[in-house]
């Protein structure tokens, strides 16, 4: 959805992405303007090498947000991801010296921070122990309010508690796609069916 594949030249992509009913695969679009307006957040954490303060302000500094506003959305995309309370006091201290689930975190205030509207999670919690896996979703709960927010996981209880939608994709391709409980509980395509019963997997 960000076009990242672009980079990948084996990669193949058939049918249309569709952004304010757009196809981004369309050649008059501008990557770098998509890429900000849909954020990334990779399976496991990857802070910058840099403070806590400045893997947050990297965004908006290349993005040419005025250095007197630079403050105030460090401090909000902190609150905004629940972490602020832990790192306040050492915002320039490095972000390696975090644990996982809060450099996690951080990675998600560093997304926000330049405001996108929709937010990629590719298997977030894969790389965390339960208790963080646990901040991280009730953090996706609240980021749905204001956010599109689009999750890869193979974990299908987690698919079950934060998402509203459901698409299941086998070999590349759309199987089914509908509301999250029809899927799990009726699901139309015997293959949807036979992936949650644990017939393959």
């Amino acid at each position: 959805i960000n076009r990242m594949n672009d980079l990948i030249k084996v990669c193949h992509i058939e049918g249309r992405v569709k952004i304010d009913n757009k196809n981004i695969y369309d050649e008059d679009v501008d990557v770098v303007e998509l890429r900000k307006k849909v954020g990334m957040v990779f399976q496991k954490p990857n802070p910058f090498p840099m403070s806590v303060f400045d893997n947050i302000a990297y965004g908006p500094k290349i993005h040419k947000v005025p250095k007197k506003d630079i403050k105030g959305i460090v401090d909000k995309t902190l609150q905004d991801s629940a972490l602020y309370g832990e790192v306040s006091d050492r915002l320039d201290s490095s972000a390696l010296d975090l644990s996982g689930g809060q450099q996690q975190r951080l990675c998600i205030a560093r997304t926000m921070a330049v405001e996108p509207e929709i937010i990629l999670f590719d298997e977030p919690c894969s790389a965390l122990d339960p208790i963080s896996t646990n901040k991280i979703e009730d953090l996706i709960l609240e980021l749905k309010k204001d956010y599109t927010i689009v999750i890869v996981t193979h974990n299908m209880q987690q698919a079950a508690r934060i998402s509203d939608y459901t698409a299941f994709f086998l070999m590349g391709k759309i199987i089914e796609f509908g509301e999250t409980n029809q899927i799990f509980e009726n699901p139309k395509e015997k293959r949807t069916e036979d992936y949650i019963t644990g017939r393959f997997g």
